[in-house]
């Protein structure tokens, strides 16, 4: 019989995705594994495979399409020897794939939002459901739409669901907010909100993406909630930069090709201080501090969309080449759009280096529920002193952004501490 085709959960908390576009088109034999269709999360753009055999016999999401339910029917599969008859009892493409309403409510833990606000084409919405149904005197919502309704303080009860069986979704809830921005946003929210855009300006509208949104979210709410310190310490890099010059001529005439950056050396380094000092390869929680066994070390990487952190696991067991190849291959894919979720999900600690582009230092925001992010700036031509004379070395400035409910002052002091030795003394990397 005909196979459904539903927007698969790619990660922990996913609610909703854009289908970006169909790889194949109605009437086209596939083969299992192969690529139907390619679907955005709020990280990375993700390619959907066929379960079986057969021929795509319709289309019910046209690509394009934002904000679809994880769960929903968007396309069915034919079997082979399966004629188009066994199409008919499938929805037209604009019908809605409605799966049964939970039975309870769902636990009030609330997922990353992801896909940006937009008209779902297969919502329950298009086909005139009845608004916010309730079940025993309670508005039927996801967890997320009720944090949300509750943070832009909406009233469930006055908006319309487009879920499954008129489900209040985080995507009514967005709508609603933008339908009345100033009653819906807090009073200093809506201040900013209205005076952000000078009267008569000319400007251009970027929508925001998924990725975009959660972004803004999440450092929004680390800034805001995490109690950030930070501590700067200089590094004099002469004699790394000379290990690294060596090492890359070697490169040329070895088997294995490979050509580190400085960034690669200072995540190299980072990782072997973590393990020194552990208390900074940690999380808070209100019962407990976590502390990461494993150092898991998170890459800032810039992209189109926004930053994104593909993790190096386990980066202290790994040598330089390695590390650098790794970072190599996860900064082009995520650049792309190509990451699995396991390839930027975790990690114990951020390093973000803006060197490249010239800014001699920075302060980061924690990237939660991290509780430490290490800043790094240019290599620059200093006034340094060796031997009690005075001399041009090159030096970099590190800013180590850290949560004190986690991190104590002498703790983060001892991290960078431990750094500059493995920075400054190479051989201290080999031990």
């Amino acid at each position: 019989m005909a196979i459904k085709i539903e927007l698969p959960s790619v990660a922990a908390g996913m609610e909703e995705a854009t289908l970006v576009r169909w790889v194949k088109v109605e009437g086209d034999q596939v083969s299992k594994g192969e690529t139907l269709a390619e679907m955005e999360t709020d990280k990375a753009v993700m390619e959907l495979e066929t379960e079986a055999d057969g021929v795509l016999g319709r289309i019910l999401v046209p690509g394009g399409s934002e904000g679809v339910t994880v769960g929903t029917m968007i396309g069915v599969l034919l079997e082979p020897g399966e004629d188009e008859s066994a199409l008919a009892a499938f929805q037209a493409p604009s019908a809605p794939s409605e799966p049964a309403a939970p039975a309870s409510p769902e636990p009030e833990t609330a997922p990353e939002p992801q896909a940006a606000p937009a008209q779902n084409p297969v919502s329950a919405e298009s086909q005139g459901q009845a608004s916010a149904p309730e079940r025993e005197g309670r508005v039927f919502a996801s967890p997320l739409a009720r944090r949300l309704a509750n943070e832009y303080g909406l009233d469930l009860s006055g908006i319309q669901g487009s879920g499954p069986h008129g489900r209040i979704v985080r995507l009514d809830v967005e709508r609603a907010r933008e339908a009345a921005p100033v009653q819906a946003a807090a009073p200093a929210a809506a201040s900013i909100q209205a005076s952000s855009v000078p009267e008569g300006a000319r400007v251009e509208r970027i929508p925001n993406s998924g990725m975009r949104k959660t972004i803004a979210r999440r450092l929004t709410e680390s800034k805001q909630q995490v109690p950030h310190f930070y501590l700067t310490m200089e590094v004099d890099v002469e004699e790394m930069l000379a290990l690294r010059g060596r090492l890359n001529a070697k490169s040329s005439g070895a088997d294995r090709k490979y050509r580190l950056s400085v960034n690669d050396i200072v995540v190299y380094a980072a990782a072997r201080a973590l393990r020194r000092v552990p208390d900074v390869n940690a999380s808070w929680s209100e019962e407990a501090i976590l502390r990461y066994l494993d150092v898991d070390v998170c890459v800032a990487v810039a992209t189109e969309g926004g930053l994104v952190t593909p993790v190096i696991h386990e980066a202290d067991r790994k040598g330089l080449a390695e590390i650098s190849g790794e970072i190599r291959d996860l900064a082009h894919r995520a650049r792309a759009g190509k990451l699995a979720p396991a390839e930027y999900q975790g990690g114990g600690f951020t390093i973000s280096n803006l060197g490249m582009y010239g800014i001699r230092e920075f302060s980061a925001i924690i990237n939660p529920p991290q509780a430490a992010i290490l800043a790094v700036g240019a290599v620059e031509k200093r006034p340094v002193v060796r031997n009690d004379q005075l001399a041009v070395g090159n030096v970099m400035i590190m800013t180590l952004s850290s949560d004190h409910r986690v991190v104590d002052g002498a703790v983060g002091a001892r991290f960078l501490a431990e750094l500059r030795a493995l920075l400054e003394d190479p051989l201290e990397l080999l031990v």
